[in-house]
């Protein structure tokens, strides 16, 4: 059979005057369809009538059309798996439309795991609609030089602060990082978002990540040569591509080179500081690329801007044993855009039970006084962070709520500088309450984790403060607080350090202890050990203990983990 161009007669108004005439027929979603050999005649026929005049791409290396934007009327033109191109009205039609079409016309089964994924993509599609990337800035030839210095200057040199790292917008989207195995829909679910992009994202780009690198060592290699190999290449490349590609989408996301794992940090980061949106799918979590992989060290920056700058999702569906799929991204979400909307409604109907018990409001008492949970469903609580902390509670009323919910929902949290630093005390009191009863804990943040109890200014003042006493101490110095400052020296950024604060109760503590911000010890050892135990309750190990998931055990593991809780809770509440 001969591949069909489908268009919309509300949009296209064709002559007929032409040998195309006979090829048209009327299908079930009242859009005509036409031969591909017929659309060409169609555009090069003298007597062809067009409403308005396409402007079409053709790509003659792989035979395929690029997406082009036709006018005011139409704003989007695709070719699908099957060879059909569509014509859409608007700009409204996105990868949850598609979805839904592809599954009408039985291209698809319609699977709810699978769905919530393509609602992710949707959400990023909203985003990009609206967002309008900054202007590409290509950095001077003489800025990219090394610094020279005088032979005396060579041998005292001490060296200085690191340069700082590049600036990232605060309006670029949050890009997705899509993990699965094979045969987990990566591949279709990269095609329905890349082929409904926005009309506004004209410059756009699909490669494999491997042909990518590949470009970017010869590019780099080029550079070198004809500037030395003490130039630094990576922000010259990167204005190049970005140029090219407001959106960058990329298959089969790995690293396994060394040379890759050096400077993809670098790479990831500049590109993201002249707004590009990267959206990449893999076979691994971030936290398993590069394993056991040379000077692994040095990479693990790398994993951790991929965490904080991109949206990760789970591709493997995991049901429980309700069979309903546990959504695929991690109960911690930031900032505070339109994602974090559905990033809490979802975690909210997972872990409670809309169908036994729909949400609604909920009333306790504590000592004679009332606490109004907004929205309760069955053993699951959810409220903004001023319904939570900015009213007058503290520790007698999370202990009563620990009593009666497994896992609470708390959206809209703020950074906390020293100025609410009684927000962050109450916080924390809950945090620890929510610590103690093993319970589960979903967060819509402003700011990153590392970032929640101190500002970003805050930290970089410490860190400089405890590298200071630090070397003042020199040998007296303790062996965390030798170890934050290696970490400091390490990594010149603010969120690598930190997050390795949170992972060592120790490194924070010495961190911590040794800035002015805190009242005493005391104080500092409660907001260490909050970052330290957010880190522990965002684990897939915390999250996933007692969900009932049917490869864990189902409801026979829900229920012994409910018993073993219950009896704990008893012994500590």
């Amino acid at each position: 059979m001969r591949s069909r161009l489908a268009v919309s007669t509300k949009t296209i108004l064709l002559g007929i005057d032409s040998p195309a005439g006979s090829h048209l027929l009327l299908n079930n979603r009242r859009q005509h369809q036409i031969c591909v050999s017929c659309w060409y005649r169609l555009l090069g026929h003298r007597r062809c009538l067009l409403s308005t005049k396409p402007s079409i791409s053709f790509n003659k290396k792989s035979s395929a059309f690029k997406p082009y934007k036709i006018s005011d009327q139409v704003n989007h033109v695709r070719l699908s798996s099957r060879g059909l191109a569509t014509v859409h009205e608007g700009s409204s039609w996105g990868p949850l439309e598609e979805y839904d079409e592809r599954v009408h016309s039985r291209r698809l089964r319609d699977d709810e795991h699978q769905r919530t994924i393509v609602e992710h993509l949707q959400d990023l599609h909203d985003m990009l609609r609206e967002y309008k990337p900054v202007q590409v800035v290509h950095p001077s030839l003489a800025s990219l030089q090394p610094t020279r210095r005088s032979f005396l200057g060579s041998i005292f040199h001490r060296p200085g602060k690191k340069t700082s790292t590049p600036v990232i917008p605060d309006n670029l989207p949050k890009g997705l990082y899509m993990y699965g195995d094979v045969g987990s829909g990566k591949t279709m679910l990269m095609d329905l978002f890349y082929e409904t992009l926005p009309p506004n994202f004209i410059s756009k780009t699909r490669i494999h990540f491997h042909n990518f690198m590949q470009d970017v060592h010869k590019r780099l290699h080029k550079m070198k040569m004809e500037h030395g190999n003490d130039f630094d290449a990576v922000p010259f490349i990167t204005a190049d591509i970005a140029e090219t590609a407001s959106v960058l989408c990329f298959d089969e996301f790995q690293c396994t080179d060394v040379a890759d794992a050096m400077i993809l940090r670098r790479l990831l980061e500049s590109l993201m500081s002249h707004g590009v949106v990267l959206v990449t799918t893999s076979n691994r979590h971030p936290d398993d690329l590069y394993k056991n992989g040379i000077q692994r060290a040095s990479f693990i920056p790398c994993i951790n801007l991929l965490k904080t700058r991109l949206r990760v999702l789970n591709l493997d569906s995991t049901t429980d044993y309700r069979k309903l799929p546990r959504p695929p991204s991690g109960v911690y979400h930031h900032p505070l855009d339109k994602a974090a909307v559905s990033h809490a409604n979802k975690w909210f109907q997972f872990l409670g039970d809309f169908k036994n018990d729909p949400p609604h409001p909920a009333h306790h008492t504590v000592w004679g006084r009332d606490i109004t949970v907004p929205l309760a469903s069955s053993k699951a609580a959810k409220f903004t962070f001023d319904e939570l902390i900015g009213r007058a509670t503290g520790a007698a009323d999370y202990l009563e709520l620990m009593r009666s919910y497994d896992a609470f929902i708390v959206t809209d949290v703020p950074g906390m500088t020293i100025r609410q630093r009684d927000w962050a005390r109450r916080f924390i009191t809950f945090i620890d309450a929510v610590y103690e009863s093993r319970a589960k804990i979903v967060l819509t943040t402003a700011v990153p984790l590392s970032q929640l109890f101190m500002s970003k200014d805050e930290i970089d003042a410490t860190l400089d403060q405890m590298s200071q006493t630090t070397k003042e101490k020199g040998s007296q110095a303790g062996a965390d607080e030798k170890n934050a400052a290696q970490a400091v020296h390490d990594h010149s950024d603010v969120d690598d350090t930190m997050r390795l604060m949170m992972d060592d109760l120790g490194m924070s503590m010495a961190m911590l202890k040794s800035s002015n911000l805190f009242s005493g010890d005391e104080e500092a050892f409660a907001f260490a050990r909050a970052l330290s135990r957010l880190t522990e309750m965002g684990s897939q190990e915390w999250v996933e203990r007692g969900l009932g998931l049917e490869h864990k055990g189902g409801i026979q593991e829900m229920q012994g983990w409910q018993r073993v809780r219950s009896r704990w809770r008893e012994d500590s509440l």
